[in-house]
Formats: structure tokens, sequence, C-alpha cells
């Protein structure tokens, strides 16, 4: 850990802080702004949607202004976007709301990379910690999220267009610690300089399928039913209360764990790390299964995130070692759009499938992607070589 590396996880809390304010309640202003109520994650889907669409100009961006001007431009967006929700809200514009989350989605997909860029803050032999320590901010956004939005909710004559408001403030400060950090130099590439194998090639490696199937998959599971939650238990008769609090824990599950997920990965391996997270997300689903009181919400979103958190930070870690220094933008920003769609779609699914099947089919249908990763890694482990680099410390 040193100074840049804290500041940066420092940005990934805010970051997250933002993304769980988002998902407690874009769903919720979605079901009472939206025409019909299958509408209602229309919001959160804007969100992932932008995230997807921007991914590739985000690369773009970072390979030719680096890191730091790339992650600045997106904290602009984020402040702008946030006020343009806000407005949204209080004027009762349900499509300008969800502009407003698909033109957020250029914040996303930036600081969704800051855990690449962790691993460029330290020597190479901590790489696999520095991601995990980088994710490992995220707890700043298991308490300030939920507790955001509930603080905010009256602030303004409409609910919940304070806590839009909040989020421009939340930004700023990410901006401040981000201007702090000093990161490896940036040189422009040069004209006709090479950028490594064409992404077609890098992304016919298996060691680069499974890494980026685990990761669109563990987040697209994640998303379908954390997105839902809220709406679940507002169909059940909880209070917003108790949606704010089964989302702390959730987000503490996603990221309590990343204390020690980069040391496990060192001793094991990453493969290892994936399949437990792929059984968790098992486990989760059959928690769910068993009843919709507060505690099997609880307990089912903190298995989910624990889940989420060894699926995507072995993921992440996995990726790494697919390419070559030269190739960093064009296989992140690949598995960073791989992830966005699938988020976009599992958002809108969360909706419709929630408010027409139920909680219970919502569940029943998340096993069938999970079932896709368990196969994919027992495929991986057909690869000798493969195997070897994902072991590699």
């Amino acid at each position: 850990m040193n100074r840049h590396l804290l500041l940066l996880s420092l940005c990934q809390g805010m970051f997250l802080t933002h993304n769980v304010t988002f998902i407690a309640i874009n769903g919720l202003v979605g079901l009472a702004l939206a025409p019909y109520g299958w509408m209602a994650t229309l919001p959160v889907m804007g969100y992932v949607v932008g995230g997807a669409l921007a991914a590739p100009w985000v690369a773009r961006l970072q390979r030719m202004q680096g890191r730091k001007r790339s992650f600045q431009w997106g904290l602009v967006v984020a402040m702008a976007t946030a006020a343009l929700c806000a407005y949204a809200v209080s004027s009762r514009q349900f499509w300008l709301l969800v502009l407003g989350t698909l033109l957020a989605g250029f914040y996303n997909a930036n600081a969704g990379l800051y855990r690449f860029a962790g691993p460029e803050l330290v020597k190479p032999e901590y790489k696999e910690k520095a991601l995990s320590w980088v994710l490992a901010g995220g707890i700043i956004g298991a308490f300030a999220g939920p507790n955001l939005a509930q603080w905010t909710r009256h602030w303004l004559d409409v609910p919940f267009a304070g806590a839009y408001l909040a989020l421009v403030a939340v930004s700023a400060v990410s901006l401040l610690a981000l201007s702090a950090i000093r990161f490896p130099e940036h040189q422009p590439p040069a004209p006709g300089a090479s950028s490594g194998r064409p992404l077609a090639e890098i992304a016919r490696q298996p060691i680069f399928i499974v890494a980026v199937l685990g990761a669109a998959v563990g987040y697209g599971v994640m998303n379908l039913l954390m997105a839902a939650t809220p709406l679940a238990m507002q169909q059940c008769k909880h209070p917003f209360e108790n949606a704010a609090l089964v989302l702390e824990w959730h987000v503490l599950g996603m990221f309590v764990p990343s204390f020690f997920t980069g040391h496990l990965i060192k001793r094991v391996g990453a493969l290892p790390v994936m399949g437990a997270g792929a059984l968790l997300n098992i486990v989760c689903v059959l928690i769910a299964l068993s009843g919709v009181e507060l505690m099997q919400f609880l307990a089912a979103l903190l298995v989910l995130g624990v889940g989420w958190n060894f699926l995507y930070t072995g993921t992440s870690t996995l990726l790494t070692r697919s390419y070559t220094p030269e190739e960093k933008n064009k296989a992140q920003g690949a598995m960073d759009t791989c992830v966005f769609a699938t988020m976009a779609f599992t958002s809108f699914a969360s909706g419709a499938l929630v408010t027409t099947q139920g909680w219970t089919w919502l569940n029943l249908g998340s096993l069938l992607p999970i079932a896709v990763v368990c196969v994919a890694l027992l495929w991986l482990t057909r690869h000798p070589s493969q195997r070897r680099s994902a072991s590699a410390g």
C-alpha cells in the first residue's frame, strides 16, 4: 500500500457510493415515473448501456491521453449527469432520467478501469494484491451508498431528487483525490506505432475467453438479483430502510473479501477462486428460494456479494495474464464492453421479470448462466499451458 494506491482505493469507494445509490433509488424512482411497471429498471439499464457504449471510446481515450486525464473526464461527466438526473426527477420526466443515466455510463466505463490502474502503481510482484486493494475501497460504498440514499431521500419535495444532488458532491471529492495521484508517465503512441496483436487474436485465447465470460456472467447475475431486490422487497411489503440494509450488507460482501482475495489468488491461483465464486452464486439462489423474510434477502445478497468478489477479482487477474503492456487498453476495453452489455440485458430483465414473473423465477433463471461458467472453468483445465498461465503468480 502506498499513498497513490490508497487514494485510488478512495476513488473506488466514491465510485461504489455512486453506483449503490443509483441501484438503491433508480428502480424505485423508475417505478414511480415510468408509464408501465415493467419499465421500472430502464434507468438502471441506461447506466450500464451507457457504460457499454462508452467502453470502446474510454479505451481509446486512455490510450491517447492516459489514465489520469480519462478518469478526470469521467468524474466531470458524473457531476453533470447527477445534476441532470436531479432535475429530471424534480420535473417528473422519466425519459430525461433515462437519458441522464445513459450519459452517466461514461463515468461507469472510466471508473470500472480503476482496478487495472492499481497494479500500475506498485511493483509487478504485488499486482494481485494491488488490484484486490483497489476493489476493497468499495467498502466505503457499502456504508455510504445505502445511507446516502436514505438520508437524502426527503431533502427536496420530490423523493430521491436530493440523493442525485448529493452524488455531485461525492464525485467532486473523488475528483480532488484523483488529481493528487501520480500515475506512471503516459507516452502517447507514435503515429504508426504497434499496438500489439489484433484483438481477434487476443480474444481467441482460452484464458481470455474464460476471463471475459466469468466477469460478464458474474457481474450479470449479481446485477440481475441486486437490481431487482429493492423492487422485490417492496412487493413483499418491506420498508425502504430494510432494502437499504440489505444492499449495505450485499456491498460489504462484495468488497470486504478483497482484503484477502489477492493473497488467496497468489496462493492457489485464479481458477479455484473463480470456482468458489460460482458455487457461492448457487448458494445465494438456494437461500433466496427459501423465503422472502428480511433475513433471507440479507443472507442471499451477502453471499451473492462474496461470490461476485471471488469471480470478478479472479477474472480480472486472469485477464492481466492474456495480454502484453501495449495490448492492455484493447483487452481491458473488450472485457468491460462485454460486462456492460451483459449488465444492460440483466438490468432490463430484472425489472421485467420481478414485476411479471416474481422473485422465485428470477432466481431460478440465474442458475443457467452460473452453470455455463462452471463448464467454462472445467474446459480451461483441459488446456495445460493456459492453466499454468492462470496459476502463475
